[in-house]
């Protein structure tokens, strides 16, 4: 019989196929993990409002993680603990991501604010999370509400180069990690996907060894290290890859699914 206790899985490029979809196999393997006594809940990079449509079908009950684990909502989207960048990080972030000529847009708990509403990735974004931004002319009334702000372009050579300048730039007071290839996410700092994860380990008062974490890009790393199970997706970077202690087929092979049938075999 397995040890896992808790299963904490990511959503985009994990839980979800390539169209946003939960497929009926995912579903189907929630429940047979909830059968089998073992917890389940999700965190993303996502905002909170585009994490409203998994409640349903997955059935949460736990609390799941928003903007990269740095806000804990519970499954009526009632705050549990929130997280700001400080103002003056997040001008200089934005600051930077102008000069490296990406699209900026910034999250508070309750909005997506854009400058561009023809950005490159606003229309795929509004499909994704389904919630439509604000368009602003300045993000300057907003510097003391952001719960994340995002880089997004479509050269990943060029934002892993903002990913680095990034780091230089506001490490010591923020977050800089890709949650795919073409969005840089900045966050406030000491809040992650690991942090959410001992959150929900102390709520339930069980160790990380008893808890399986899957995802599939960098920001996925910190719940791994806080996992004694970690799966990577097969549509993950090698990089990646080489973190988790096991790794199963892509989001578009129901490689979810299958990770859930290892953990339930035990």
């Amino acid at each position: 019989m397995t040890s896992i206790k808790l299963v904490v899985s990511d959503v985009d490029g994990t839980l979800i196929t390539p169209d946003k979809r939960i497929t009926s196999s995912a579903i189907a393997a929630v429940e047979k993990l909830r059968a089998a006594g073992i917890g389940f809940t999700v965190v993303s990079s996502r905002p909170t409002v585009g994490m409203e449509f998994l409640i349903k079908p997955l059935a949460l009950t736990l609390p799941f993680g928003s903007f990269n684990g740095s806000s804990i909502v519970d499954p009526l989207l009632r705050p549990i603990a929130r997280h700001l960048i400080r103002a003056a990080t997040t001008r200089r972030a934005i600051d930077l991501l102008d000069q490296f000529g990406v699209d900026i847009w910034l999250f508070t708990s309750d909005q997506w604010l854009i400058r561009d509403p023809n950005g490159e990735y606003v229309a795929h974004e509004a499909r994704a999370i389904m919630h439509e931004p604000v368009a602003v002319d300045s993000f300057a009334p907003y510097l003391n509400s952001a719960c994340k702000i995002v880089g997004a372009s479509s050269d990943p050579a060029l934002l892993l180069r903002c990913e680095k300048a990034m780091r230089q730039a506001v490490g010591a007071q923020a977050t800089a990690v890709r949650s795919q290839t073409y969005y840089l996410d900045i966050t406030p700092r000491g809040h992650d996907k690991g942090t959410f994860v001992a959150d929900i380990e102390a709520r339930l008062g069980i160790s990380p060894d008893a808890v399986a974490t899957i995802g599939d890009m960098p920001n996925d790393l910190p719940m791994f290290a806080r996992s004694g199970m970690s799966f990577a997706m097969g549509n993950a970077a090698d990089e990646i890859k080489r973190h988790a202690t096991h790794v199963t087929a892509s989001n578009e092979e129901d490689g979810f699914a299958k990770a859930m049938e290892v953990i339930l075999a035990g």
